[in-house]
């Protein structure tokens, strides 16, 4: 299921828009999850890319610190076709820290460096802050109000984003050729093992969405607490619980598929059930695969979600979003692609 395909919780978008027409609409600033000791032996430099891919930056401040790729750190991927701001460390071992104001590309900056004891670890990062601007606008700007203002409130369905899936979602394709024997190298397998476990999540949660029950619990339902990869369930949906879907404390989660039985049941177990046989051979590659069940939320919400327009055709919004989730799956609310 493409992600035209996929449901919209709001009725179709109000707008069209052009959303990257430069890199600077498409601004990311990454929220560490922990500030730096201020000593060790890895260097934490805070970083400004423009049009660069996370990895390729890794690799070229290896090469400008003389040190192999491996003890280069960041905690996530951020936009290629963005200005984004990112921390990477650098294990010298010491050496002494390079002149990073020298360092060779005009598109890469060092904006700071501190020191820090530990190598900077995958997903380690409280989240994202985007600053987006849509141009070439049109549409009804009243509604795109009031999509706004439910989306501050209520949130958006949590969909895997189009990156997730590779250039024309060409990912999930291959992940069904590498489970039916084509062989890939290592790198290569992590993606496409992500990619049909996205897959069947997006299913499942276009299901939820076609239903209403996005936002609202089922029969059986497993809760992920918000801002953890913790989750509880299932049990009667009581006052409490009740309260905690409405503050955003807690949301109804969905499965990445592996290993095991759904922890869901009843109602929600039975929908899970049938969107893995609705995809079994990705469902059993993944248990071939060796890959474990784990939970992901259905919801997000975006936290200080603000929005001006700068003119009648040109819309700014601001928002943070927690680890994993996609700007783009905010934005796809409020404007198809123009």
């Amino acid at each position: 299921m493409s992600d035209l395909e996929l449901p919209y919780a709001y009725g179709n978008p109000p707008l069209t828009a052009v959303l990257r027409s430069t890199p600077e609409d498409f601004q990311v600033e990454e929220i560490l999850g922990y500030d730096a000791d201020g000593e060790g032996e890895h260097a934490l430099l805070w970083v400004e890319k423009r049009g660069a891919n996370t990895d390729w930056v890794a690799r070229e401040l290896a090469k400008f610190a003389g040190i192999p790729p491996l003890n280069v750190g960041y905690a996530g991927l951020k936009d290629r076709h963005a200005v984004t701001r990112q921390t990477f460390s650098v294990q010298l071992a010491g050496k002494p820290d390079p002149d990073w104001s020298t360092f060779p590309h005009a598109d890469v900056k060092v904006l700071a460096v501190t020191r820090h004891k530990r190598k900077l670890k995958r997903g380690a990062l409280r989240g994202n802050r985007f600053v987006l601007v849509l141009r070439q606008i049109q549409g009804d700007r009243t509604v795109a109000d009031q999509v706004l203002q439910q989306i501050a409130q209520r949130g958006v369905p949590n969909y895997f984003g189009e990156q997730r899936f590779g250039r024309e979602g060409g990912n999930v394709a291959q992940a069904r050729a590498m489970f039916a024997g084509r062989r890939v190298d290592r790198d290569k397998r992590h993606f496409l093992l992500s990619a049909a476990r996205s897959h069947i999540f997006n299913a499942l949660l276009a299901a939820r969405v076609e239903q209403g029950v996005w936002d609202s619990p089922m029969e059986g339902e497993i809760w992920a607490l918000a801002g953890s990869r913790s989750w509880f369930g299932p049990e009667p949906f009581d006052a409490t619980l009740s309260a905690r879907l409405a503050s955003g404390d807690i949301h109804p989660s969905g499965p990445l598929w592996g290993r095991g039985e759904t922890p869901a049941k009843a109602d929600v177990a039975a929908l899970e059930n049938a969107v893995a046989a609705a995809n079994s051979d990705l469902a059993e590659g993944l248990v071939e695969a060796k890959m474990d069940q784990e939970r992901r939320a259905l919801r997000m919400i975006p936290q200080n979600l603000s929005w001006r327009w700068l003119d009648e055709d040109a819309l700014e919004l601001s928002f943070e979003l927690p680890p994993g989730a996609y700007a783009t799956t905010v934005v796809r609310e409020l404007a198809s692609a123009g």
